[in-house]
């Protein structure tokens, strides 16, 4: 395929180029009807192919024309046979996967530490998830991949299950031994679905882990904005194999995007597509380079760390992509979170997220050495800092228990429900979603029973500031939860 050409974007230029008099949405009409000040910022090229689904410009819901070529070309690049633009994100290819394969009452095998995204598809869909405990990295404080053996056990005792979904890599970068994963639930003639929302850049070179489509993968979902360049909420589902039908992966799409769709992200993925097609090697090369670099002068910064090869070697810990950066602070005596806060105020410098212990900075093909310096001289300066801090000990950092799930999402999401203070509510049936984010990986989710351990968990990060969010109380000083009758004595 010629991967120089951009068939959608081409044609929004061309279109663009007649000028057109429109009678249709949007109604800003390239720009005219709309605030001055936006307008002056947005600029009229882009308002100019801010356009809607009209005959020359082909219909995402129904790709005939320049999107069925465009994501043809898609296909090819990300090695798929099928690859779905997607204008509703990363999570809108994640809830289609999950929809796709799953109807009511249906098993479907996840991982615990699973996007939002994941649960809010089994509640939609009324699917049962059968967790599995990724591995856990009790000094770093965050999880890991699936071991093989936690899937074959979760295969041996629900082979009626739909699906097996794993996240690859994680949001840290980190990614289980998924071709050995989808050999053995193959073996069970059961599709495999990937999160691989942080892994655009592996299909493209050889030094980064496995993509899903290489491994034999059914579906995988794939952030192109997130580190592709492509823009903000623009994702692709790439499909391979038979397991999985298009045409209902179509449908199912089709039935969670808006109508009205943005042909400026759709043709962001058009683009984006043709420079990784082309320049992704080259791009990614360049950005492993970098973020060794980064990852080896962070190392000789002191009380921080930034994990790399060194903690491979186990089966949730097969690969690594080295472009994500974890920073690990505890030593410094301060929390992530306060970390993050310190390098905005000091030195204008955002990361991607933090949390109790760590932050987590992404390198990609935007970055430059400038950024990267900038962000070693700020974390030099905040080490000299804190040289002072009081010895921090080596304790074992706690990560509670994955709750018992005694009701399914959907029963307890739409069941009768009550408002308790959160504190007060141990051993009660939770009735919505408490998360952090980002990564917006679920602390409780609806039909789990609230322990103690848990409620501590969530306080302490409510109480350093770290973005706790999902209950309709948002201090969190409240929660819902499953009414329950009284017992008879």
């Amino acid at each position: 395929m010629d991967h120089t050409r951009t068939p959608l974007f081409t044609a929004l230029l061309t279109h663009a180029e007649k000028n057109p008099i429109q009678f249709h949405i949007p109604g800003h009409k390239k720009g005219v009807g709309m605030d001055p000040e936006f307008r002056s910022f947005i600029g009229d090229n882009a308002l100019s192919i801010d356009l809607i689904n009209i005959a020359p410009l082909d219909d995402l819901h129904q790709p005939m024309g320049v999107i069925e070529e465009a994501q043809k070309l898609a296909a090819h690049a990300y090695g798929a046979d099928h690859t779905f633009f997607s204008v509703q994100g990363t999570s809108g290819a994640i809830m289609t996967m999950i929809m796709t394969v799953c109807s009511e009452g249906d098993k479907i095998i996840v991982p615990r530490n699973v996007h939002k995204s994941v649960l809010a598809a089994i509640i939609f869909v009324g699917a049962k998830p059968v967790f599995i405990q990724p591995a856990r990295d009790k000094n770093l404080g965050i999880d890991h991949g699936i071991p093989t053996r936690s899937v074959r056990r979760a295969l041996e005792k629900h082979p009626d299950a739909k699906a097996v979904l794993v996240i690859n890599p994680t949001y840290y970068g980190v990614c289980t031994n998924l071709k050995e994963i989808v050999d053995l639930v193959h073996s069970y003639n059961m599709p495999v679905l990937v999160d691989e929302a942080h892994g655009v850049l592996i299909h493209f070179h050889d030094k980064l882990p496995m993509s899903a489509m290489e491994a034999g993968a059914d579906m995988a979902a794939t952030s192109v904005h997130k580190l592709g360049g492509s823009m903000t909420q623009s994702s692709v589902l790439n499909v391979k194999g038979n397991r999985v039908n298009p045409k209902r992966i179509q449908t199912i799409i089709s039935m969670l995007t808006t109508t009205s769709t943005s042909y400026i992200l759709l043709a962001s993925l058009d683009t984006a597509r043709r420079h990784l097609a082309l320049n992704g090697y080259a791009m990614a090369e360049r950005t492993i380079e970098l973020a060794q670099y980064t990852r080896k002068q962070i190392n000789e910064i002191s009380n921080l760390y930034c994990f790399g090869e060194e903690i491979l070697g186990e089966e949730a810990t097969y690969n690594y992509d080295p472009t994500k950066i974890c920073v690990h602070v505890r030593k410094l005596g301060i929390t992530g979170f306060e970390v993050e806060n310190w390098l905005r105020d000091h030195y204008n410098i955002e990361v991607e997220m933090s949390d109790m212990y760590n932050i987590l900075c992404l390198i990609t093909p935007g970055d430059t050495q400038e950024n990267v310096d900038t962000l070693l001289d700020a974390l030099r300066e905040l080490s000299h800092m804190n040289d002072d801090v009081v010895e921090v000990k080596e304790v074992v950092i706690k990560v509670p228990a994955i709750p018992q799930l005694t009701l399914t999402p959907r029963d307890a999401f739409y069941g009768e429900t009550e408002i308790l203070p959160f504190k007060d509510a141990a051993d009660r049936i939770i009735a919505e979603f408490i998360y952090v984010y980002p990564p917006g990986i679920p602390i409780l989710l609806p039909g789990e029973v609230i322990t103690q351990e848990l409620i501590d968990y969530i306080v302490e990060h409510v109480e350093v500031g770290l973005p706790v969010k999902g209950p309709e109380d948002r201090s969190v000083q409240n929660v819902k939860v499953i009414v329950e009758t009284q017992a008879i004595f």
